[in-house]
């Protein structure tokens, strides 16, 4: 009853599809991981509006909504027992592009190496190049802080976002980005801003104490972005890594980078152990290589 109910809701209100059929369910259960859940359903939403829709329909009914990029998750945070929204078919494009300042603006289903190839012509291209560019998602990417062979040199994920277009569980949408930017837009109120970097600089210590001080630092929640430090805190920098659980992805607004020059030196280093090789990652880290 609960899914004919969901399954005529969706079909009214959505200008995508909404599937219920066990094929379909099935296609969806799985992911890279060794996991398998069967979703209640799955949405492909065909306008920014749809994920929205779907969002207060599953709440409504009681489900978990989770959002799925490529599908290229080794710990199975694609899958879930409700609603499934796949970007990647529609809702894959580019919005915005600004060549002069490097910037552009991309919907969550768009893929890593589709990206790519639409910047290279403009010598720019989106640095976090992961081993599953060719299927992986921004919006995935955005989700769990993708970091890339290049990390060195370009930093993660969070590095090279900007903004986020994101709705919160309540169906709320706001614009999550530098605190201080002049522009218009859905806003996060003064009162939630001012909570949260209350509870920055309250923890600060403690966060400067606790958090591992690593380069590819990706696991939990970067609340290090609300501390005094961080400054000016940028707001989407706390929703990269959180896996979809503080807002949902709608629009995203990444940083771009000139494409390396195409003279390359490669260097190969053979050591006698394991270890010795382990012990030289720092000192070859402090020459400046964009990987090791």
């Amino acid at each position: 009853m609960l899914d004919s109910t969901l399954q005529a809701r969706l079909g009214r209100e959505l200008r995508g599809e909404a599937h219920f059929d066990a094929f379909t369910r099935a296609r969806y259960a799985t992911d890279a991981s060794i996991y398998q859940i069967m979703p209640a359903g799955v949405v492909i939403p065909r306008h920014r509006d749809d994920i929205a829709a779907a969002l207060d329909a599953a709440r409504e009914a009681g489900l978990p909504l989770t959002m799925r990029g490529g599908g290229t998750s080794q710990c199975g945070q694609t899958i879930n027992t409700g609603l499934i929204v796949d970007c990647s078919r529609h809702l894959n494009g580019i919005l915005e592009l600004d060549i002069e300042g490097r910037r552009a603006v991309v919907e969550p289903g768009i893929v890593l190496d589709e990206l790519n190839r639409a910047l290279k012509p403009h010598g720019l291209w989106f640095p976090v190049d992961i081993s599953t560019a060719s299927r992986a998602t921004i919006g995935g990417m955005v989700g769990n802080n993708s970091c890339g062979s290049r990390s060195l040199r370009y930093g993660t994920t969070r590095d090279n976002v900007e903004r986020i277009a994101g709705i919160m569980a309540d169906g709320t949408a706001f614009d999550f980005g530098p605190g201080s930017d002049p522009r218009g837009g859905n806003r996060v109120p003064e009162a939630l801003m001012r909570r949260m970097l209350e509870l920055g600089a309250r923890e600060a210590e403690e966060i400067e104490a606790r958090f591992p001080k690593l380069r590819r630092r990706v696991g939990g929640y970067n609340i290090d972005a609300l501390t005094p430090a961080a400054a000016p805190v940028n707001l989407a920098h706390l929703l990269v890594g959180s896996e979809g659980t503080l807002a949902i992805s709608r629009e995203i607004e990444i940083r771009l980078s000139p494409l390396p020059p195409k003279e390359r030196a490669l260097g190969v280093c053979h050591f006698p152990t394991f270890r010795a090789a382990m012990e030289a990652a720092k000192p070859l880290v402090a020459l400046g290589p964009t990987s090791v």
